[in-house]
Parts: structure tokens; C-alpha cells; sequence
């Protein structure tokens, strides 16, 4: 099946295809521009590297949060558009998930974090099992220094929260390890990827319907709950 991943819940973003289990094409920026400015221009240009048409793709997967509430509904609103107007299935595909299968057949549970902004992180614990990751934690909204705490040892580390998390790892020692730099952030290719499983194993999800996991809520909804 020929997939397009889209991964826009941090500041790294971009785009992946993906035919079968191979991964033909993948664009990845972490730089300071917002996911609406460059997306399309992204995910054009690779079609055209890859030599693909719109019409070659057969579904897409995106990247569902928590995260950025501004680049996931980028994301979603991509996902949404090019799904009604190609008629493909969609799967929304949790962004922590993505990241804890860039580190199969850890030896050790794996940790995803992300920055959420506030004091807080976003974060779920992982092992693997199966040739998968199973989730082992609810996604939490936590403080860093929560987080520390409640850290299985020894644990392996990834994600754009460590900087966050980082003062608050010390008595954990030897026994908190860091995923390498290229290993460490999201990856619109593996979106595409656990995409792969979902839609091998039932139908996609509808594109009218697709939501993003925000964990806590967004400032619209804090201000309406001030009146």
C-alpha cells in the first residue's frame, strides 16, 4: 500500500511515502517556520522527487498529538482535505506512539516526551513486546520533575521534552539513557508506518471525523471555561 505520513505536532514536521514496507521518500525539518508555510510545499516536492502522483497514493497517516495545537490542526486539516479529495482512508496515529517505534527492541522501557509548553511535558512509557511497542501509561500533561519520579529504571529517553526533563534526571544516573540525535524526534515516515499496521488490520478512520489528542486543554477552551 502507498502511503503518505504527515507528522506536524512539533517543531520538527514534514512528510513520508511509504510503498509496502518500503520507505521510498521522506522530508524532515526542524526549523522555525510554522507547518502551514511549508507543508504543502513539502509534501509537492516530494511527489515529484519520488516520481509519484497524488492519484499513486492509496492512504494517509497522520500525526494525531499531543503536541503543538497549532501544528496538529495544520496536520489534521492537510490529512482531511487530501483525503476527501483523493478518496483515501485516513488513520490518525498518536505522536508518541511514532516516536517510541523509532527504538525497536529496546532492552529497557521506553520513555516518550515532548515539550507541551506551560512547566508541563508530554509523555507515555512504552515496552517492547511482540515486535511492537505496547503502551504501558496513559498520555500525561505532567511537570518535568513529576515525570522524573515516576520513571521506571533503567529507562531510554527521546523526544524534544528531554531539555525539559533533563535537570531532573540526576538520581536516576546511568539508568537514564538518551536515544541518539537521529533517533530522538518525530518521523513522518514512521506515521506512516504504524498507519501501515492499522489500516493492515481494519479500516481507516473517517476524515470528517479525525481529532487531535490533546491531553489538556486548548487556551480556546480554558477561555471559554473563564466565560
Amino acid at each position: 500500500m502507498r502511503i503518505l505520513g504527515i507528522e506536524t505536532a512539533t517543531l520538527t514536521g514534514g512528510a513520508a511515502l511509504l510503498d509496502g514496507e518500503r520507505v521510498i521518500g521522506e522530508s524532515t525539518l526542524s526549523v522555525a517556520l510554522t507547518h502551514s508555510e511549508r507543508l504543502m510545499a513539502v509534501i509537492d516536492r516530494l511527489l515529484e522527487d519520488c516520481r509519484w502522483q497524488a492519484g499513486d497514493l492509496e492512504a494517509i497517516a497522520v500525526s494525531a498529538g499531543p503536541g503543538s495545537f497549532t501544528g496538529l490542526r495544520v496536520g489534521m486539516a492537510t490529512a482531511k482535505g487530501l483525503a476527501l479529495a483523493l478518496e483515501l482512508p485516513v488513520v490518525a496515529v498518536p505522536t508518541l506512539d511514532a516516536l517510541a517505534a523509532g527504538l525497536p527492541w529496546a532492552d529497557a522501557p521506553v520513555c516518550a516526551v515532548l515539550d507541551a509548553r506551560k512547566g508541563e511535558v508530554y509523555a507515555s512509557c512504552y515496552r517492547w513486546r511482540g515486535g511492537a511497542a505496547a503502551r504501558e501509561w496513559e498520555y500525561l500533561a505532567v511537570a518535568p520533575a513529576e515525570l522524573a519520579r515516576r520513571l521506571p529504571r533503567p529507562v531510554i529517553l527521546l523526544g524534544d521534552g528531554l531539555a525539559a526533563l533533563a535537570p531532573h534526571l540526576g538520581e536516576l544516573g546511568a539508568d537514564a539513557r538518551v536515544a541518539p540525535p537521529a533517533r530522538r524526534l518525530p518521523s513522518a515516515a514512521l506515521v506512516a508506518q504504524l498507519g501501515a499496521v492499522r489500516l493492515a488490520a481494519g479500516p481507516g478512520d473517517p476524515a470528517d471525523a479525525l481529532v487531535p489528542i490533546y491531553v489538556r486543554p486548548s487556551e480556546a477552551e480554558l477561555a471559554a471555561a473563564r466565560g
